[in-house]
């Protein structure tokens, strides 16, 4: 089940308003078109930032996610006509051939357990034309980011146009490697407190790169994130020859 920041309504819509600062994603467009891409399947699309930005680039888009909430939100954005949203995951995809599959922020650490992980970029692979690719992100765990999600270091107030102040705060629940679990509170402007915990499993390096090796994908870079550096690797794979 999605975590509720993506499932619960309110959480979702004011997703973008807390979170508006998106430079992230201008690293994951110049690799779109750098590798030549005319379609882009993304992956975990959430509330539909990186799809809208991609299709108002001339893009064919296709974005998926298990947050019913969040496409409400996603098909509600200027331009989301342009996107086709579908509401599943990767191992529920209708028929699909595109150049380029994308996950995005914590997108490719939510998937706990091996079975999990293979099935998604299994499916990911059905989507692929032949040497399509698979862009994806992960946080380095020798970093130790998540001693950074602490109420002292996370906390914020925003006032968010029609909606008003909202309070919210990170704390770390539990490190139990390679699984982190963590809660996000908001405080509404009625004095409503809503939390979502969610737990992400900070793979190796050696662990992403055999996972993809195992489900068909010839990893052709791993680069740093630009908006985190030394704090992630951005792997860029082709989809090989063959079935996996």
């Amino acid at each position: 089940m999605p975590d509720a920041i993506f499932a619960d309504p309110t959480l979702a819509r004011l997703y973008d308003p807390l979170d508006p600062d998106r430079r992230d994603l201008d690293a994951y467009l110049a690799i779109a078109h750098e590798l030549g891409a005319r379609s882009v399947l993304d992956v975990g699309c959430g509330t539909g930032t990186f799809g809208v930005l991609l299709a108002a680039e001339g893009f064919d888009v296709v974005g998926v996610d298990p947050a019913g909430a969040s496409l409400d939100v996603a098909r509600a954005k200027p331009g989301a006509g342009r996107v086709r949203w579908l509401h599943g995951d990767a191992t529920t995809l209708p028929p699909l051939q595109v150049d380029l599959a994308t996950m995005t922020g914590n997108v490719a650490q939510v998937f706990r357990t091996d079975d999990d992980w293979a099935a998604t970029l299994r499916g990911v692979r059905a989507a692929l034309v032949p040497g399509g690719h698979l862009v994806l992100e992960t946080r380095d765990p020798a970093r130790r980011y998540w001693e950074r999600w602490t109420r002292e270091q996370t906390y914020a107030r925003t006032e968010v146009p029609g909606f008003g102040v909202v309070e919210r705060w990170t704390d770390l629940v539990d490190v139990s490697a390679p699984f982190v679990t963590f809660r996000g509170t908001f405080v509404l402007p009625d004095g409503r407190e809503l939390r979502s915990d969610s737990t992400l499993r900070f793979r190796e390096h050696e662990e992403v790169e055999a996972s993809l090796a195992e489900a068909g994908y010839v990893v052709e870079q791993v680069r740093d994130a630009p908006d985190r550096p030394g704090l992630e690797w951005v792997f860029v794979a082709r989809a090989g020859r063959g079935r996996a």
